[in-house]
């Protein structure tokens, strides 16, 4: 097929040699600068351009990889004398609904990992998730992505939102808390690999058993001599000491409810009196 990519970003770029490797032809690559669109051209082929109104119209498929704020402002100028196209946008917390009144054929193709340009991935395990306008389109949208990925799901925008806001949880709030632990240890001589043992056996038990199963530390217990200590370590630094409370309270809350689903004996509702403020 022909493809025009519209953005050259982290999922852009990923996504691009993707489906150049799936023998697919990418025409034009469009971003707001020349030298992001060169760099993606340049990997995935095709023409690098600034300037939307040279988007050219012959395409197959056209996919918007672009900040969620930039697809009411793109879509409009994209979709017109192109309508008989194939629109798609990868954003996972946008609904389909952005396209309506603009193309007759479009939908959403979003794949549920984190991108980084200089780390590339295989879209083989890659969870992706799409959505069209009618049957025609899913099914289309849907061969496509199944040449890319064994894991292909249909999913409505409604139900998006929340795999979205899931994600976020799960690696960008997750990498965050790397970020902290990475600062803390900087503070004193630490190197941050010392952790990476951890990390990993971390992430390995969540393949095997559920995160509350696989939950372990302070808060778990109500270790509350240790809780209050490591709270009164972060009294310099307020929001992250906050992360840390309501983080705990928050672990030892969902601890309490699975227990008592399972009939373990706990401490009756101690997460309320986790505020060492």
């Amino acid at each position: 097929m022909k493809i025009i990519m519209i953005g050259a970003g982290n999922l852009a770029t990923s996504l691009a040699v993707a489906l150049t490797d799936a023998g697919h032809d990418i025409l034009q690559v469009y971003s707001r600068t020349m030298q992001s669109a060169q760099t993606l051209a340049t990997i995935a082929g095709g023409a690098a351009i600034t300037d939307i109104s040279q988007v050219r119209a012959d395409a197959d498929v056209y996919i918007l990889s672009v900040k969620d704020d930039a697809l009411p402002v793109l879509i409009p100028q994209l979709c017109r004398g192109r309508e008989d196209k194939l629109f798609l946008h990868t954003a996972g917390s946008v609904s389909i609904d952005v396209f309506q009144g603009m193309a007759r054929h479009y939908g959403v193709f979003y794949p549920m990992q984190t991108f980084s340009r200089q780390k590339r991935v295989s879209f083989e395990e890659i969870p992706c998730f799409i959505e069209g306008s009618g049957e025609e389109e899913t099914d289309a949208i849907e061969a496509l992505a199944s040449q890319l990925s064994h894991r292909v799901y249909r999913l409505s925008s409604e139900a998006r939102k929340y795999l979205h806001l899931s994600a976020v949880f799960a690696c960008n709030f997750v990498n965050h808390c790397y970020a902290i632990s990475a600062e803390l240890l900087e503070k004193h001589g630490i190197p941050f690999d010392v952790m990476l043992p951890l990390i990993d056996e971390t992430a390995a038990k969540v393949h095997q058993m559920l995160p509350k199963d696989a939950q372990t530390g302070p808060a778990v217990r109500y270790d509350e001599n240790v809780i209050r200590a490591q709270s009164q370590l972060l009294k310099n630094n307020p929001l992250v000491k906050d992360i840390y409370d309501r983080m705990s309270m928050n672990i030892h809350r969902l601890s309490e409810e699975f227990n008592s689903f399972t009939n373990h004996k706990v401490p009756s509702s101690k997460y309320d009196k986790l505020r060492f403020r």
